[in-house]
């Protein structure tokens, strides 16, 4: 007897009672800056400026790549003291964190969760390669150790601002935001947690370059890029500053998929339509698509053929942007009348904090002061993963009403 993924054996299923999340505020660091509204403007113009990379630190240097590094000043954010002792993932997570807080009274209210690929790539790679060329393994510096923690931008968070609810950090590859948006979700419907940072952050670092250089696994053109997003998450139900969200968050889903392309292809249109039906929001309500596979080779196509089908109910021969799956331009409008924003192309690949930024560009085109998208219901974010690994989001715009 075969083993099936009882997923693909059921149906999608029906509309049930919408349990929607307040998406109050956004804490964006990213190469187009710091906020929502460089985020806008960059993907308005589909472009940014480039800049030099992170200091590398000894003889590290990086790969003959293009990259897109975060656009901001540590000190201003967190102040000059003890950054010496953050990795650029901390720095970078952090930063995301104080900005989605804002100005709120009771912070122990306030839990926090991030998703990462590995944490700080190289704060895990200096450490690691010092237990080797150091005379002895007890010679390592004892204080880079708490950076080589996948959960250090996470808790320094909490310490810092005195959050004492829930505080998690969840793996996952370029699904570990969809991962820790899925996470705080249950959390905050099951009354675990009250109120909850929720995003990803990624560094940038010659480690990491290497890897995505030596593996050939970066789309022909692609950047590498780095950046943090973290939103502040709530029920309607929860206590709010009396301002309309953002966004509402409908319905966040994951799985996974083996047997090659085709599979995953299935798999996601499968948890897109899961997605659709628990939120309530039909496939026609759905106004902009932010994919997040642009960057890595082989996998638009794929994404986009999920979302053909799942939204289209076609064979996917064709995506939703209206082409073969080789991707269309950034922030196209297919010929199904969706808006496709490809923040990719603009950022960088940032991994573990892609599908945040894809949240994140979304949210910043609804509140586009350049833009009028009143008339935009609803936004899905998509991500797959080479190993099989797909995940979505649907999004409610704050003037479409439940």
């Amino acid at each position: 007897m075969s083993i099936v993924d009882d997923h693909q054996r059921r149906p999608a299923l029906p509309s049930r009672t919408v349990v929607p999340l307040a998406l109050d505020t956004a804490g964006v660091v990213s190469a187009a800056g710091v906020g929502l509204q460089p985020l806008a403007d960059a993907l308005r113009a589909g472009a940014v400026a480039g800049g030099a990379p992170p200091a590398a630190h000894e003889a590290e240097d990086y790969p003959p790549l293009p990259l897109r590094p975060a656009d901001f000043v540590a000190a201003d954010l967190l102040g000059p003291k003890g950054l010496n002792r953050l990795t650029r993932a901390e720095q970078l997570g952090m930063a995301a964190c104080t900005l989605a807080l804002g100005p709120v009274a009771d912070r122990s209210a306030t839990g926090v969760v991030l998703g990462s690929a590995v944490g700080s790539s190289g704060g895990v790679g200096r450490f690691t390669r010092d237990t080797f060329v150091q005379e002895r393994p007890y010679m390592v510096n004892p204080s880079a150790f708490p950076g080589t923690l996948m959960n250090a931008a996470a808790g320094r968070t909490a310490i810092r601002h005195g959050l004492t609810d829930a505080n998690a950090t969840v793996s996952g590859g370029p699904l570990a935001s969809l991962h820790a948006l899925r996470f705080a979700r249950n959390a905050l419907v099951a009354g675990h947690a009250r109120r909850l940072l929720t995003g990803g952050v990624e560094e940038l670092s010659p480690q990491s370059a290497w890897a995505w250089q030596r593996a050939g696994s970066l789309a022909p053109g692609t950047a590498l890029g780095e950046g943090a997003a973290v939103f502040a998450l709530r029920t309607l139900q929860g206590s709010g500053d009396g301002e309309s969200p953002l966004a509402l968050v409908m319905a966040v889903r994951t799985g996974f998929a083996a047997g090659g392309p085709l599979a995953v292809a299935r798999r996601l249109s499968t948890c897109v339509r899961d997605a659709l039906a628990r939120s309530g929001v039909g496939a026609q309500d759905i106004a902009v698509v932010a994919p997040g596979a642009a960057g890595r080779r082989g996998w638009a196509a794929v994404e986009e053929r999920a979302l053909r089908t799942a939204l289209d109910g076609s064979d996917g021969s064709q995506c939703s942007d209206g082409s073969d799956g080789s991707g269309a331009p950034r922030g196209s409008r297919g010929r199904d009348g969706r808006y496709v924003l490809r923040v990719q192309e603009v950022l960088g690949e940032t991994h573990g904090a892609s599908a945040a930024l894809q949240v994140a560009g979304v949210v910043a085109r609804w509140h586009d002061p350049h833009l009028d998208t009143r008339g935009e219901r609803a936004g899905l974010v998509t991500s797959v993963g080479p190993d099989g690994s797909v995940g979505c989001a649907v999004l409610l715009h704050p003037h479409a009403g439940l």
